[in-house]
């Protein structure tokens, strides 16, 4: 069984000008193997596929990646059958299932006990699927992205980094507005209005 590192290794290539919406250490992988200002890192737990949803929704042209935890997918399965039915097509939902609250301490999760692909099939995903390797979760990945429906790839992986992966140089607030800025720069408008007078 691989790493989180090694399935997103996999993808960097294959991901273009895709926003990425990221949760725990996830969002450090991401960032170490596609640096972009186009990842944004959500610090509540839960809230990725929300997030990355109304992104999804809000930009149809762009193609929106969320990359999920089991801990952070349970905690909001409330939002699973109204992501399912907006139905965004250029949504790539990617969940990593170690069975555990990695970043806060290794605390056991639900998800050894229940079925996150069939979850997902319940709350009105279409296309929902486990992956064993990582061959087959580019070829997956890849298919979500050509066939424009809204998809959930799913792997158990191995808790635990990589030695030597570098640090995120970010905070939450500043990745934030970098994010924004970014958004303004690639779809030329204007998101963030500074309270001020631009005249002066």
């Amino acid at each position: 069984m691989k790493q989180r590192y090694d399935y997103l290794k996999a993808i960097a290539g294959d991901a273009g000008d895709a926003l990425a919406v990221c949760t725990g250490w996830g969002a450090r992988e991401w960032s170490a193997v596609r640096p972009s200002d186009g990842n944004l890192k959500t610090r509540t737990l839960g809230l990725v596929s929300s997030i990355a949803a109304g992104l999804a929704l809000a930009l149809p042209h762009r193609k929106v990646i969320a990359i999920d935890g089991d801990g952070a997918f349970l905690m909001n399965l409330c939002g699973l059958p109204t992501i399912a039915l907006q139905n965004p097509g250029n949504l790539i939902h990617l969940l990593f299932d170690n069975e555990v609250y990695e970043a806060s301490g290794g605390t056991a999760t639900a998800s050894h006990n229940s079925d996150a692909v069939m979850i997902a099939k319940g709350a009105g995903y279409r296309h929902a699927t486990w992956v064993k390797t990582t061959e087959e979760f580019r070829a997956e990945f890849a298919s979500a992205w050509n066939r424009n429906e809204l998809t959930l790839i799913a792997a158990k992986i191995e808790p635990g980094q990589p030695k030597g992966l570098p640090p995120l140089r970010l905070d939450e607030i500043e990745n934030k507005y970098r994010f924004m800025r970014y958004l303004e720069s690639t779809e030329k408008k204007n998101i963030l209005h500074p309270g001020f007078d631009s005249k002066l």
